[in-house]
């Protein structure tokens, strides 16, 4: 026993994952009645994400601004800009897609117990709301636009506090991360009893009705990860960008595969931008940020579905009202919510463009929750990577400004 459990322990994370996976199958296959107590297993570790997600974000930013000394140059500027052009693009792309291969669904009656956003005035009132949301609230309710807005001017405030406290604050980041790292550990368990309760429930099956749209919707996704960023980055840096961008995808998008958390995934963003070199006092805001509001999954997710729905309805759509769309997924998807799903929610403000009911819009919402097993993981690596990837290309870019040399390849070592 002390043998097995030394080897599993020298296998690397994501080999430990594929195991959990496969068990998790087999066992939602062949056992589905003897192992369900498996599922607790994915509830514990889903619960303990989003426990101690909230509160790494807040000391993460807190830290890292407290921290921030005068004059001291950041990139801060190129990231943000960097991400709503990613975000922009993802939308760009999926209407294109969705223009090459027009998809239809099947919609049937309504889906109910779900409350969309009526139009994109209560989707800017929220978010203001959000800005302002009692700290405490926001942490309960893991509203991460109000826990940043908190971290930031806590740690404007405290950018003159004693060094003590300042290390402090610097501790207790340091020790969230570290039980994040515990949590993501058992991260195979988790796996096992996520996937076992996704099949035990759903099936295979109910996945195969759909095979259209998901290719369409992970097509897209895949476009943007492999051509669309990669070009970004060669723009950027002028250099091969693929071994950034598969270092990213290995690294950071398969872990937020599987856990379908961006905020959770920050300190697997935070240990990879530490590899790559790049400035701490950058990449503590610029990663937290990223998990709130480069949404280039979720901008996908909006257009390819929202056009589905018109497709199906025969509505005609012109160039001009396309890129209305692709801009109000931009828009959108970096107000959805951070929970699984949150990305659907918005499909309806979308539908609305085209005059779609209400009533329709929320049965595309229904197709999305159906999907949304491999739909919003995609969607979450697309996501999570894309965040270290433009964190790293932003400081990249900078160097390339003041002659330094770039080696990329031997940074980045797949």
């Amino acid at each position: 026993m002390r043998d097995l459990l030394s080897r599993w322990n020298q296998m690397s994370l994501v080999k430990r994952i594929v195991v959990g996976l496969i068990v998790g199958i087999i066992l939602a296959v062949a056992l589905p009645d003897v192992a369900k107590p498996v599922e607790l297993l994915g509830s514990l570790f889903v619960g303990a994400l989003k426990a101690v997600a909230p509160i790494l974000v807040l000391f993460l930013v807190m830290s890292a601004v407290s921290q921030h000394k005068p004059g001291q140059k950041t990139n801060m500027k190129s990231v943000i800009s960097l991400y709503l052009v990613g975000t922009f693009l993802a939308g760009v792309v999926a209407v294109m897609g969705s223009f090459l291969f027009p998809v239809t669904i099947a919609l049937g009656e309504g889906v109910e117990n779900v409350a969309p956003p009526s139009g994109v005035s209560e989707v800017l009132k929220k978010l203001l709301m959000n800005v302002v949301d009692n700290p405490i609230n926001a942490l309960a309710n893991a509203n991460y636009i109000g826990i940043l807005v908190w971290a930031l001017l806590l740690g404007l405030a405290l950018k003159h506090a004693p060094a003590s406290t300042k290390t402090m604050i610097t501790n207790f980041s340091d020790a969230l991360s570290q039980i994040v790292r515990w949590v993501i550990h058992f991260a195979p368990f988790g796996i096992m009893g996520l996937v076992f309760s996704s099949i035990a429930t759903g099936g295979l099956a109910s996945l195969l009705q759909y095979g259209k749209l998901l290719g369409l919707l992970l097509g897209a996704m895949a476009f943007m990860a492999l051509v669309v960023n990669p070009a970004i980055t060669f723009v950027m840096i002028r250099q091969n960008p693929y071994p950034l961008v598969f270092r990213c995808l290995k690294r950071s998008g398969i872990t937020a595969f599987f856990t379908r958390s961006s905020a959770a995934n920050i300190p697997v963003n935070m240990e990879l931008c530490e590899e790559l070199g790049l400035d701490k006092d950058m990449y503590s805001v610029s990663i937290p940020l990223g998990a709130t509001i480069n949404m280039a999954g979720a901008a996908i997710t909006i257009s390819v579905l929202t056009l589905a729905a018109v497709h199906t309805l025969g509505i005609r759509v012109d160039i001009g009202t396309a890129l209305i769309l692709s801009i109000l997924s931009a828009v959108s998807a970096c107000g959805a919510s951070g929970v699984a799903g949150g990305s659907l929610l918005l499909i309806p403000l979308a539908c609305s463009l085209f005059g779609i009911p209400n009533e329709v819009a929320m049965q595309v919402v229904g197709v999305g929750f159906v999907i949304g097993v491999i739909q919003d993981s995609v969607e979450t690596g697309l996501n999570s990577s894309t965040d270290a990837l433009f964190t790293a290309v932003a400081e990249f870019a900078e160097w390339k400004r003041e002659g330094k040399e770039i080696t990329i390849k031997k940074e980045v070592n797949l």
